[in-house]
């Protein structure tokens, strides 16, 4: 079994981790043109717990958070480029508009969001599907100027 897994399969994965004593860190994204940014919130994500998996938007899911000209790169290309870092545990792949079905399932040690948001302005359903799990959350800060549409901006104007 190689790191791009099935939801079926993270939920065995987590639990047999979790009787085991190991714990587990999830955190989301699109990830799409992966950039400095990222792979350091995924390095700071990875040193929280034994375990990391990312929760990828789908192609589908990331077209309802960020339009129709999104993503840029495939699921398929972005869970790979994902697979191949070597902070990344595993990744599994969700077709909604937020991760909160499949955090749900995970019930994760620890959940990583970025430092735009608190506890109090993550999304409710969020926020609640955090809260009656018990998971912890640790807000990482973001790089300055590095974002995938910075990038695309970059892009355009080239």
């Amino acid at each position: 079994m190689g790191k791009l897994v099935s939801q079926d399969e993270i939920v065995n994965i987590v639990n047999d981790l979790q009787k085991n004593g190991k714990t587990v860190v999830t955190t989301n994204g699109c990830y799409d043109i992966l950039h400095v940014g990222h792979v350091r919130y995924l390095q700071k994500t990875k040193n929280i717990a034994d375990y990391s998996v990312i929760m990828l938007n789908s192609d589908a899911s990331v077209k309802i958070n960020k339009g129709d000209n999104r993503p840029i790169n495939t699921e398929s290309d972005r869970a790979e480029i994902l697979c191949a870092l070597s902070c990344v545990d595993y990744v599994v792949i969700f077709d909604e508009k937020s991760p909160c079905k499949l955090l749900d399932k995970i019930k994760p040690n620890f959940h990583t969001k970025g430092a735009d948001y608190t506890l109090e302005t993550l999304p409710k359903e969020e926020r609640d599907v955090i809260i009656k799990n018990n998971i912890k959350v640790e807000f990482i800060e973001f790089v300055q100027g590095k974002s995938t549409t910075n990038t695309i901006e970059k892009m355009k104007n080239i």
